[in-house]
């Protein structure tokens, strides 16, 4: 059964992200106020509290990262004000002692009464445009940061000195448009291998929340055939891949692009295009002029790309293979089965292996934008967070065919806190 909770009144406006800790025991959010507020979870009774709060930034805080806990108790928060901020929670005794030496950094008190406070170590001011994405590497490549921005760059952040969190390298800067895609018809195969949903029916689409209150103020992009004249029309988002096999691999979204880019990112060359996950090469949909049906995109005209604006590598727990998904403006959520290269997968044209890609499941069940999809800790269940104010599961069932497996309504009364919670049938069809 799904259980749930409420907090209320978490933010003084719209909550535009929020981030578990290493844990589950601890919560992060963030929203259009420029605050971050950090959430205890009581486990005897299952309620969150606010453990500590502060102004963040001086626009709205757009993502948040929590480092894993083998470098300390550190967050990363982005924001429209174009700055990314590195925060680090230290306990007043030991701030006291940075006082006494003359050396404190600039701090920000909690307004909870708690025994610590988070303070600022480092501010990177590289990006020309809204930072809309940030997210640390796995541990296992050291305390690094990725970030990408409404300029379409990519930034990879190394930390040099983990005792003071103070000097960070920018070790990597490009332009994701301007990197060559990888995809090909014997790299990227746009099949659908399970009964999942392939139409999508965009009654009620629309921009999300958070861009509707944002797109007034922001700058607009360069103009643009069809969709995505204005910022808010676009998607910028970033997932680390978890298998350390491979090296620094990092998937990428900007734009208006429809497409995921899969990059390599290796300190002996610039980063490099493994694969361009494109659901439009067949079986592809085009929206109905006014943005509401889909017909097949047989004919001449090329099929407008809607947004991606999240994307999620899932653990690979042992697979011979990995699986991204994605969520978009246009309402699907997505799940790859992408396939990396192997000695003995051979392309002819260049003598070279590549990597592969395969569309496994593809739902329209939100009817209107996505914001957020999120796998659990071993790839075994995905989450999508839409418009549409509900959060769904999916699961993979007999056979790996993907099947919903529930949704929570996300405004729920006090009084009944389980009437949204529904449970779906997840039995395969026969």
């Amino acid at each position: 059964m799904i259980q749930t909770g409420l907090i209320q009144s978490a933010h003084d406006d719209l909550v535009t992200d929020i981030s578990y800790d290493f844990y589950g025991l601890r919560l992060a959010t963030s929203s259009l106020d420029q605050r971050i507020k950090i959430w205890q979870l009581d486990e005897a009774n299952g309620t969150w509290s606010v453990e500590d709060e502060w102004k963040a930034h001086d626009a709205a805080v757009s993502r948040l990262s929590w480092a894993h806990p083998e470098f300390g108790t550190i967050l990363a928060s982005a924001s429209f004000d174009r700055t990314v901020k590195i925060w680090e929670q230290t306990s007043f005794a030991a701030l006291g002692g940075a006082q006494s030496n003359g050396s404190a950094p600039n701090q920000h008190v909690s307004g909870s009464g708690s025994s610590s406070r988070w303070v600022e170590r480092a501010v990177l001011v590289d990006a020309r445009g809204t930072v809309r994405a940030v997210e640390f590497a796995p541990h296992h490549f050291g305390l690094k940061l990725a970030t990408i921005s409404s300029d379409n760059h990519l930034r990879i952040y190394e930390c040099l000195e983990q005792s003071s969190l103070a000097t960070w390298q920018l070790s990597e800067e490009v332009d994701v448009t301007a990197l060559p895609s990888a995809s090909s018809p014997s790299s990227l195969s746009v099949v659908f291998t399970t009964p999942t949903q392939t139409h999508a029916t965009l009654e009620g689409a629309s921009a999300s929340l958070v861009a509707q209150a944002l797109q007034q103020s922001q700058p607009a992009l360069p103009q643009r055939s069809g969709m995505g004249n204005r910022e808010a029309d676009g998607g910028w988002c970033i997932s680390w891949c978890k298998e350390r096999y491979w090296g620094e691999i990092i998937s990428a979204g900007c734009g208006v692009s429809g497409t995921i880019k899969i990059l390599q990112v290796s300190p002996s060359r610039r980063p490099t295009t493994l694969l361009t996950l494109d659901p439009t090469p067949s079986g592809a949909l085009r929206p109905l002029e006014g943005g509401v049906g889909s017909i097949p995109s047989g004919d001449s005209e090329v099929p407008t790309p809607y947004a991606i604006t999240s994307v999620a590598w899932a653990p690979s727990c042992g697979r011979s293979y990995h699986l991204i998904a994605t969520g978009g403006r246009d309402g699907h959520v997505r799940i790859w089965r992408v396939k990396p290269a192997e000695d003995n997968d051979v392309i002819e044209a260049d003598n070279e292996p590549r990597w592969t890609g395969t569309i496994v499941a593809d739902f329209d069940h939100h009817k209107s934008a996505v914001g957020r999809v999120e796998w659990n800790i071993t790839g075994t269940v995905l989450s999508s967070a839409g418009n549409d104010g509900r959060i769904r599961l999916w699961k993979a069932t007999i056979g790996n065919v993907w099947r919903p497996a529930g949704s929570i309504g996300v405004e729920q009364s006090e009084d009944s806190p389980d009437a949204d919670a529904t449970m779906e049938d997840n039995t395969v069809a026969e």
